[in-house]
């Protein structure tokens, strides 16, 4: 099932009324219109940058239970994660594998302490669980873990959780809603929200591409906008007080040696009470994730100083080789979509979702994980149809496998140090919706996350490859490339601020 952009807007343009019309093609929004076009209503999704420009693309790439919401006594939400966590990896499997974690211990009572903390992790998931934890001896957490530091280890305690493509999920969930019968369109602002007698009634909209003005009639419309959703919130009701609480997490990448290439290391505690993860991803190493309290939104956040300062600084406690900035092939930030009403140290916040429903009937959907996101799409889309008076209809979405993409036949990569081919560029534009270079290198392909440098080096040729497949003209290649540069500085670690 293809991404053709320019046929799906055809299509949406000779539409007269939608049932459904979703704001923000995240994790959330695609969820929630897979979920609506499943149930048969006439879904529509208006993604206002690209899908996932977000925080859905800056994960820590897991679909888990949230061990940390365990120890925080949240065992309501652990369940449905883990529950969630077993459909994706029985309708996803293409994308969705089981993955080892490692808990180092170095005291003689965390092996026993963290050992029935996991052994809880096991039951909760029941029928849906991966395998049983185990308890690890010295040799046998160093065997898994060949890069992490001996001094003073007492042994380990191995257990599995999922790991995933954020963004190969979402163009997954973006080709299962047009099988299903929805239409995603990514680049699609929308400038206002229709009312009629006091009721929101569907949208207006700008075509980012055209520049062209459209208004999209709806039984119902529904807010997923993640961090941005108290934009739509004010547009709605300019008096509504924000909900939203952001907080920043970043992620370093860094070269598969300095843990393993195929366990996760998962540091439990840390000097400020957060768990930390080191996560083999694609070949290299994912370090994270930080969580800042921010009183602002940036469509591209930058991480700080001190968040890189505090993942090198905490993981060179458990490594052979401590990292530093020279190891670092990329870094990126996410804002998390934290609701205001809880104003605790973010940490301690839950990641569970808030459905709320405002007097014009515009459907608020925030909150929450990917891990979650069909949970949530299930109870988002059931009170959307009360809201829009549309035909009850269950949700089946527990079964529904999600598309998955023609394999390419191994081909010379456009780059050394990445897997990534022309034919991963052509297809990223001809059937998955990529319309700029940062399309391409950001979340079609994953060269911006994994080595920014790598990516910097491969962009013209990416962009040469585009024009074809576009007909970009040479001022717009120009466009791109300059774009992509100044987008590529804030993912290239930058030396310590203190270096000579």
């Amino acid at each position: 099932m293809n991404l053709g952009r320019n046929q799906l807007l055809e299509h949406v343009l000779a539409t007269d009324e939608w049932d459904v019309i979703v704001v923000g093609g995240g994790a959330t929004g695609l969820g929630t219109a897979v979920d609506s076009a499943h149930r048969g209503y006439r879904t529509l999704l208006l993604e206002a940058h690209d899908f996932g420009k977000g925080t859905s693309s800056r994960s820590t790439k897991l679909i888990h239970g949230g061990v940390r919401y365990l120890r925080q006594g949240n065992v309501k939400m652990v369940i449905k994660a883990l529950r969630e966590r077993g459909y994706l990896l029985k309708n996803a499997s293409h994308l969705v594998h089981p993955l080892r974690f490692v808990i180092p211990c170095y005291r003689w009572w965390h092996k026993p302490w963290y050992g029935i903390g996991m052994k809880v992790y096991d039951l909760l998931a029941r029928a849906l669980g991966i395998d049983n934890s185990v308890l690890l001896s010295k040799e046998e957490t160093l065997a898994f873990l060949p890069g992490l530091s001996p001094d003073g280890l007492k042994g380990g305690v191995a257990y599995w959780d999922g790991q995933f493509d954020d963004t190969r999920m979402l163009i997954s969930l973006a080709r299962t809603c047009i099988q299903e019968g929805g239409y995603p369109l990514n680049y699609m602002r929308v400038t206002d929200l229709i009312k009629e007698k006091g009721r929101t009634v569907g949208v207006q909209v700008k075509d980012l591409e055209s520049g062209q003005e459209h208004k999209f009639k709806s039984r119902v419309v529904i807010n997923a906008t993640g961090i941005f959703t108290d934009a739509l919130r004010i547009m709605d009701a300019p008096r509504t007080k924000p909900m939203m609480h952001p907080a920043q997490g970043i992620h370093v990448v860094l070269d598969p040696s300095v843990l393993s290439p195929d366990t996760a290391v998962m540091i439990p505690k840390t000097d400020d009470g957060r768990v930390l993860f080191g996560v083999p991803w694609h070949g290299h190493i994912l370090l994270g994730t930080t969580d800042t309290s921010l009183d602002h939104i940036d469509e591209e956040p930058k991480p700080l100083e001190e968040e890189i300062d505090y993942l090198l600084d905490h993981f060179a406690r458990y490594t052979v080789r401590p990292p530093s900035r020279a190891d670092v092939l990329s870094v990126f930030a996410g804002l998390r979509p934290l609701v205001r009403s809880i104003r605790s140290e973010t940490k301690s916040i839950s990641r569970d979702h808030t459905l709320k429903v405002s007097k014009s009937g515009l459907v608020t959907i925030t909150g929450g994980k990917w891990t979650t996101y069909r949970q949530m799409a299930q109870d988002t889309v059931t009170r959307a149809a009360k809201t829009g008076t549309l035909p009850a209809k269950a949700c089946t979405t527990r079964s529904l496998k999600l598309i998955e993409a023609e394999p390419i036949a191994e081909q010379t990569p456009l780059h050394p140090d990445l897997p990534y081919s022309a034919a991963d560029v052509r297809r990223a534009v001809q059937s998955e919706m990529a319309r700029t270079l940062e399309d391409v290198l950001a979340r079609r392909t994953r060269a911006l996350f994994l080595n920014a440098r790598a990516a910097t080096d491969m962009h013209q040729e990416v962009a040469s490859i585009m024009a074809e497949e576009l007909e970009w003209t040479e001022e717009r290649v120009k466009e791109e490339c300059a774009a992509f540069l100044e987008l590529a500085q804030s993912y290239l670690p930058p030396p310590h601020p203190n270096a000579s």
